[in-house]
């Protein structure tokens, strides 16, 4: 479709464009490399999430792409259910047509992180019975520094301070893509006024419990003391680039040291034990990534105490992210821990 085009579908639903039509060739021209035809995207009704909803209903016009808008109700809070179907009604308005999954599986501990691991599980599985292998999040600029310094604050290694990435792995094959990463949240709450004229505020991002909110709330501080945001992302970048050397480098020395299959992956205990921690621990979370085929990387405090009892003679088993290690000299076994 042409560029004249592609304004005029921009214009149809955000009416005056000219504060958009950057951000949307941003989102464009990502999308368009993916060459994907059809995507889930990951809904919340917050106005990040329904923005990038009013980009991809655009998007669908440009190019005939099929989306399927997924919100996963937690039902951790008492009015979750109601939130949902609000968010389903004020998308239906504009004919997109949102897909409720229920989690059923209740989460008492460490909330945040596990409503996250189950929401990205439920939305892997949909799109394994759709034959989807491609997921959009509304991750933006905001979310990006706030991850790094939650990570900061936990005492994250090079590759934890990098924060979030363009593009990740998830199970199956799926890929979760964050096309919104670049881009400040003051543009997508302008997007999503313009385009449905109202959102529904999550509570529990004011919950001053949770660390991220607790980060969030440092922001205008920060700010005042001259520390702003374009800034620290600046560094992220650099710290990005940075991690993608080491990486290469690392996975030289993963060779040299691991054998690895879809069911075992060994370890030489007299070859590992030569290098530093930070290289050690980026060793035991790909061994992990490859038999879980997972996203997620166990706690580093928990790789840590790990790693400083394989040096002990008394060891012999422990169990991490799933997986057994079992110490046979010279060498360490890991398998998937049996259920």
């Amino acid at each position: 479709m042409s560029k004249k085009n592609s304004s005029a579908n921009l214009k149809k639903f955000l009416g005056d464009f000219k504060d958009f039509d950057k951000i949307y060739l941003n989102f464009k021209n990502k999308l368009n490399k993916l060459k994907k035809k059809t995507y889930v995207v990951a809904v919340s009704g917050g106005p990040d999430s329904l923005a990038l909803v009013a980009l991809t209903k655009v998007y669908s016009l440009d190019k005939s792409s099929k989306f399927h808008y997924i919100l996963v109700n937690h039902n951790i809070r008492e009015n979750s259910s109601l939130e949902s179907k609000k968010v389903k009604l004020i998308l239906k308005k504009k004919k997109i047509n949102l897909k409720i999954l229920n989690n059923n599986i209740k989460i008492s501990a460490n909330i945040q992180n596990q409503a996250r691991i189950l929401r990205y599980k439920m939305m892997v599985d949909y799109c394994q019975k759709n034959k989807i292998k491609t997921i959009l999040t509304a991750h933006n600029l905001e979310d990006q520094v706030e991850t790094f310094f939650i990570r900061l604050s936990r005492g994250s290694g090079l590759k934890g301070l990098s924060s979030m990435r363009y593009s990740s792995n998830l199970e199956n094959n799926v890929k979760l893509i964050r096309p919104l990463l670049d881009t400040k949240k003051k543009y997508l709450v302008k997007i999503t006024e313009k385009m449905f004229g109202k959102y529904i505020n999550d509570p529990s991002n004011l919950d001053k419990k949770f660390l991220r909110t607790k980060i969030r709330n440092l922001k205008s501080s920060l700010e005042k003391s001259g520390i702003n945001y374009d800034q620290i992302i600046k560094s992220i970048h650099n710290l990005a680039s940075s991690n993608d050397i080491l990486d290469s480098y690392y996975s030289q020395i993963f060779k040299k040291v691991v054998k690895a299959s879809s069911k075992q992956i060994l370890i030489n205990l007299d070859k590992f034990g030569k290098y530093e921690n930070e290289i050690k621990i980026w060793i035991i979370n790909s061994c992990i990534k490859i038999l879980k085929k997972n996203y997620y990387n166990p706690r580093t405090k928990k790789v840590i105490y790990l790693i400083g009892k394989l040096g002990s003679k008394k060891f012999k088993k422990s169990t991490l992210g799933g997986c057994v290690f079992e110490k046979n000299d010279p060498l360490l076994s890991i398998k998937l821990e049996k259920k």
